[in-house]
């Protein structure tokens, strides 16, 4: 049960993680390899798959840290059970949204993985680097299910929600 909850907490954040180091690095030793006037043919390429990756996977953490682009000028006029109303219903937009793109991405990726076409430098699967938009935009539904829950769970009386940002909590607590 530790090891799911961990998963649950912290995926995105490892995913990122080892996308970023593996980019930067890969940049990094490119450089290297082009003052000592060598080049490395695949290290570009790697480096723009590794950041379509972060992309969709950096999604899925705005959604789970609610740090998305927003318009909050409806919201901000409406009460407090007005603004978890509203959360609900763009929640559930988001999450139509979602199914389409896991759909047709998922279409994509597997027709690509069928025609068997393969990167240039790498040699890899493209259909692997277009993996990236159903498994990224399905941790975002997965984000965004357990939002709504959050957010009717909220609406029935049944919980809380803290909308505060991360550095509103950290002020709060270093003034008290």
């Amino acid at each position: 049960m530790k090891i799911i909850r961990w998963f649950d907490r912290h995926i995105e954040e490892a995913l990122l993680v080892l996308f970023s180091s593996v980019m930067v690095s890969v940049i990094f030793l490119q450089v290297i390899m082009r003052l000592l006037d060598n080049s490395l043919s695949w290290s570009e390429e790697l480096a723009r798959y590794c950041f379509i990756w972060m992309v969709y996977i950096g999604i899925s953490y705005g959604v789970k840290k609610q740090r998305h682009i927003k318009v909050d000028v409806a919201f901000m006029l409406l009460k407090e059970k007005g603004k978890i109303i509203l959360t609900i219903i763009a929640n559930l937009l988001f999450i139509i949204f979602a199914l389409f793109i896991i759909r047709y991405g998922y279409d994509i990726a597997s027709k690509l993985l069928a025609f068997g076409q393969q990167s240039p430098a790498l040699h890899i699967p493209m259909g692997l680097v277009y993996m990236a938009t159903p498994i990224g935009i399905g941790l975002t539904l997965i984000r965004l299910i357990q939002n709504l829950i959050k957010y009717v769970k909220a609406l029935l009386g049944k919980g809380e929600i803290d909308d505060r940002s991360e550095a509103e909590r950290v002020i709060e607590n270093v003034r008290d």
